[in-house]
């Protein structure tokens, strides 16, 4: 693979994100100069943007739709894309998203335990449920909330409130689930992948040293499988962790642990070897990444699992900016480019 090459088809695009990302994650540019300045605001302006922002009220909020989690057009997602597209920090226009977030992800009933033995126990309770002495709570949603308001430089005395939820919940084995299988004893690899990323950003910001030590502990249950298979036998977990995907979104293939092995310094740890080889088998013989498979549609209409743009052709052999911008910065931070 010419990586050279590959890498300037990326510095060319027409996508200013994908150009931001490449110079970042992957040549490692600062981004303080005018020049980065100036890309971040094409990427502001961009038609994607515009696109995931369309649905925002007078008041700058996003109504539509049951609540904030609203796949995948909900202000949860909303934020989540302009996070990982290189989107200007500190945006005061993204406050009114923040705040609804936020309100959300923070209220009385994520602070309220409700000790259950089996799951019919929480008929006309509120709260989050702890069976058999774990707390079984989706927290990818707070995870992923701390991700992407941290990244955004949306700033909050509330961010200290997600993390200490995710901290609370966060199982022995330092993962979390949402199983309310009493049985349920190892972590879900789908609730604890953006949990170990919202914290892993946030660490860098906190002085809390109860969040360095869930990081470890988080990226302990994905290292030890080595990033796709069983502790048992050590077959593959879920063929479609190996397929290739953007957006991730709450899902999890080898590419998005990759990720979080890289924003949380484990990516040179050996255990990430052979999932690293897996991506570098699947580069195209032209060059760059497919997005093998995706999760998400396409609707100018407020729908469920529609995106409100596309993220580049999706097929086993069809080249993909996105993927591609993601799997060289993998590489780059393990050292094999």
């Amino acid at each position: 693979m010419n990586t050279d090459k590959v890498i300037n088809v990326l510095l060319n695009s027409d996508e200013p994100s994908i150009r931001f990302k490449t110079r970042v994650n992957v040549l490692s540019e600062e981004i303080d100069s005018p020049e980065f300045k100036a890309l971040q605001n094409e990427i502001k302006n961009s038609g994607h943007v515009k696109k995931i922002l369309s649905f925002r009220d007078r008041d700058g909020r996003i109504t539509r739709g049951r609540n904030v989690y609203d796949k995948w057009k909900g202000s949860h997602w909303v934020l989540s894309s302009l996070a990982d597209i290189g989107y200007p920090q500190q945006d005061r226009s993204l406050i009114p998203l923040k705040d609804q977030v936020l309100d959300f992800w923070l209220k009385e009933y994520y602070f309220t335990d409700i000790e259950v033995i089996k799951k019919s126990d929480l008929n006309n309770k509120t709260g989050v449920p702890v069976i058999s002495g774990k707390h079984r709570r989706c927290a990818s949603m707070q995870g992923n909330a701390l991700f992407f308001l941290t990244k955004l430089g949306l700033f909050d005395k509330r961010l200290d409130s997600l993390a200490e939820r995710l901290l609370h919940w966060q199982w022995d084995d330092g993962g979390w689930n949402c199983d309310k299988n009493p049985e349920a004893k190892n972590s879900s690899y789908m609730e604890s992948l953006l949990p170990l990323r919202g914290l892993s950003i946030y660490s860098k910001y906190s002085d809390n040293k109860k969040i360095h030590t869930a990081v470890k502990k988080a990226a302990e249950i994905f290292l030890k499988r080595k990033l796709f298979r069983k502790v048992s036998d050590g077959s593959v977990m879920k063929d479609e962790f190996l397929s290739l995907h953007y957006p991730l979104y709450w899902h999890y293939d080898i590419l998005g642990g990759l990720k979080a092995m890289a924003e949380a310094g484990f990516i040179k740890d050996r255990r990430c070897s052979e999932a690293l080889d897996i991506l570098e088998s699947k580069a195209l013989p032209t060059g760059g990444w497919a997005a093998e498979k995706k999760y998400y549609t396409v609707s100018d209409e407020f729908i469920m699992n529609a995106d409100s743009v596309g993220w580049g052709e999706t097929g086993k052999r069809k080249f993909n900016e996105w993927v591609t911008a993601d799997a060289l910065y993998v590489l780059k931070a393990a050292g094999r480019i």
